[in-house]
C-alpha cells in the first residue's frame, strides 16, 4: 500500500514538473537573424496559444513567472527575445546579441520582423487553434499594430503599457493608432495608473466590440511585470487578465 501511495505521489510530482518545464529554441527572423525563444508547451495543438513579447531593454526572462501560470490556465506559450532588448531575471537577450554581431539596427520598430517571424513559426508548428499576441511596453504597442495589420491571423491582443513610442524614429505620432483602427478582434490594454494618458486615444480608436481595459486603484507597474508576485497589486492585474482570457478557452 505504501509503495502504491509513493508511486502515485511520484506521478503527480512528475506531472507538475513537466507542466512547468520550458524548452529554449531558435528559429530565423525575416532577415536571417536567429531568434531565441522559450517554449512553454503543456497541451496539444488544439489548445489556444499565446506569443509573449518583452519590454525595452529586457528579454524573454520577463515571462519566467508568468508563462507557467498561463499554462495552468490552459494556454501554450512562447516567450521570445526581440532584437531591441537586453537582460532581465538573469536571462540575456540572445537575439539582440546576434543582431548586433550582424550589424543590424536595434530600435524598437526593428523588432517587427522578429515578431512577425515568431507569429508565423508558432502558427506553422504549435497551434491549430486560437492565436493570441501579448506585448509589454514598446512590444505591446507593436502588438496592437500587428493586431490591426493582421486581424485575419491574430485572434486576440493583450497590451501592457502601450503608447505612440515611435515618433522619434520618424514614424509619426500615430504609427500605432493608424493600425489600431483596424482591430476587430478581442483586445485588452492595461498599464500603471499614470500611464493611461499614453494609450487612451489608441484605445478609443479601436473599433472592436470586444475591447477591454484595466487600471489599478494602486500606482501599478509598467509592462507585463505588473503580474509578478513581488508586487502587492499583482492579483488585481491577474484578475482582469484572467477574465479577458476566459473567452479563448
Amino acid at each position: 500500500m505504501k509503495r502504491i501511495i509513493l508511486t502515485f505521489l511520484f506521478i503527480i510530482t512528475a506531472s507538475v514538473i513537466l507542466h512547468a518545464q520550458k524548452k529554449t529554441i531558435t528559429f530565423e527572423s525575416k532577415d536571417g537573424i536567429p531568434i531565441t525563444a522559450d517554449l512553454y508547451i503543456s497541451y496539444d495543438k488544439s489548445a489556444p496559444f499565446i506569443l509573449l513579447c518583452h519590454q525595452a531593454g529586457w528579454s524573454r526572462g520577463e515571462y519566467l513567472e508568468i508563462a507557467p501560470k498561463l499554462n495552468k490556465m490552459g494556454f501554450n506559450c512562447m516567450a521570445i527575445d526581440q532584437r531591441s532588448g537586453g537582460e532581465v531575471n538573469e536571462v540575456i537577450n540572445q537575439t539582440k546579441i546576434a543582431a548586433e554581431k550582424a550589424g543590424k539596427e536595434l530600435l524598437y520598430h526593428h523588432a517587427i520582423p522578429d515578431m512577425k517571424a515568431a507569429i508565423q513559426y508558432v502558427k506553422k508548428n504549435y497551434t491549430d487553434a486560437t492565436f493570441i499576441l501579448w506585448g509589454s511596453s514598446y512590444s505591446s504597442a507593436l502588438s496592437l499594430k500587428l493586431g490591426g495589420d493582421y486581424n485575419d491571423v491574430i485572434d486576440g491582443v493583450l497590451a501592457f503599457a502601450p503608447g505612440e513610442y515611435f515618433e522619434r524614429a520618424g514614424l509619426g505620432g500615430d504609427f500605432i493608432t493608424k493600425s489600431a483602427k483596424n482591430i476587430t478582434q478581442p483586445v485588452f490594454i492595461t498599464s500603471a495608473k499614470n500611464e493611461h494618458k499614453y494609450w487612451k486615444d489608441i484605445y478609443a480608436a479601436i473599433p472592436s466590440s470586444k475591447k477591454a481595459s484595466f487600471l489599478p486603484e494602486t500606482e501599478g507597474n509598467h509592462g507585463s511585470r505588473a503580474l509578478w508576485e513581488k508586487f502587492d497589486d499583482h492579483q488585481a492585474y491577474w484578475k482582469a487578465v484572467t477574465a479577458f482570457l476566459e473567452q479563448f478557452k
